[in-house]
């Protein structure tokens, strides 16, 4: 039996994720705001004196609101708030949720099953767990503790690290250099990701929040040789730290990040559709690491620190965690980028096939043979 959320959502829990149409985003995926603090607040309808109060208490408190520091999102369950210009979002760090469904705030408990209005704040981390709740009328003391509070990245008192490994020494500097010399022998197509979208996952181009070409292993030999490598020098260390024993892996790309465009990728996480639930851990092995400037893998959920793994290291992470690709500044960057799964996953992939959009089948069909 799960748990009341109007219960359960106390200080030290992670909030529920949610997508919900904003202000300004059709789509907005609420966990990629993680790795700066987060003023929540359920106003059902924008016209009540209480949620009026509030907004006012949150204006007088405007520069706490940058997006680096914290941010400010407002619930509305109000169609009148949208059609009428009650919510006006303010950038950077304010923000509004049209939750006209009331899905969002059922799942926080804002609202009861007869959709009755229950009006309340929450204070979030970085790591979207709850730091404080309060009825909406005290929002404006829950401003003042945020106010208080040291920088993002010193919010647990400690420094924190993301639960990543770092090996060197996975690929030789002259298989690494071999990779990339197919790379650039070879057709490279543009990259993008996959989302859902009514149900079905779909691939996505957009430069807005990723820029990266990406060339595709053909040559049985040398695809051979990568897979061999990760057998016998990262599925061990997988089992070591994490008890997870990776039997499959997918994708025999060379990827590239040029900063001649402005190669990045933006916050996201690795296996949040039906068609990449299956991917247990994302490997990045540095092929070049002497060759470019930037670059460097982030994890905002644990401070603004920056992962890269020397010429032929891997860094390895689980997919659930949400990750960027800061821009690279000079020359390109490139890596070998596969995700590694075991058999329970390869038989939901099989199962998700059913899920994916027109032309995502061919890009993605059936699992990989076994390592």
């Amino acid at each position: 039996m799960s748990a009341d959320p109007r219960t359960s959502l106390l200080p030290g829990d992670p909030a529920p994720w949610f997508r919900v149409a904003s202000t300004s985003n059709p789509r907005y995926v609420f966990d990629t705001v993680a790795g700066r603090y987060v003023l929540l607040a359920f106003l059902g309808s924008a016209a009540s004196p209480e949620a009026q109060a509030a907004l006012a208490a949150v204006e007088a408190r405007r520069p706490l609101f940058d997006d680096e520091r914290a941010s400010f999102f407002g619930v509305s369950t109000d169609p009148d708030d949208q059609a009428q210009g009650r919510l006006v979002e303010r950038l950077p760090g304010v923000r509004f949720f049209l939750d006209f469904e009331r899905a969002v705030s059922r799942l926080y408990g804002a609202a009861g099953e007869d959709d009755s209005c229950r009006p309340f704040c929450l204070l979030l981390d970085p790591m979207l767990r709850v730091l404080a709740r309060a009825p909406l009328e005290r929002i404006g003391a829950v401003a003042d503790l945020l106010a208080t509070l040291p920088p993002p990245q010193d919010h647990a008192g400690v420094e924190t690290h993301a639960p990543v490994l770092i090996l060197p020494r996975v690929f030789e500097p002259e298989f690494c250099s071999r990779l990339i010399e197919i790379y650039e022998q070879g057709e490279a197509q543009d990259s993008g990701f996959m989302r859902e979208i009514d149900g079905k996952t779909v691939l996505v181009l957009d430069h807005a929040f990723k820029r990266r070409t990406d060339h595709e292993l053909q040559d049985a030999a040398v695809i051979q040789a990568a897979k061999a490598r990760i057998q016998r020098r990262i599925v061990p260390e997988i089992a070591k730290a994490f008890q997870f024993q990776v039997t499959r892996m997918e994708r025999h790309l060379v990827a590239c990040y040029d900063g001649e465009t402005g190669g990045w990728f933006r916050p996201h996480r690795d296996n949040t559709t039906a068609g990449t639930a299956h991917r247990r851990f994302a490997v990045t092995v540095n092929l070049n690491a002497e060759g470019y400037e930037g670059g460097e893998l982030m994890f905002p959920e644990f401070g603004p620190r920056r992962y890269k793994a020397p010429t032929g290291g891997a860094v390895v992470f689980g997919c659930g965690l949400l990750h960027t690709v800061a821009p690279v500044t000079r020359g390109r960057r490139f890596a070998f980028l596969p995700f590694l799964y075991d058999e329970a996953a390869a038989r939901l992939r099989e199962a998700n096939n059913a899920h994916l959009g027109e032309g995502v089948g061919a890009y993605r069909a059936g699992n990989a043979p076994a390592l």
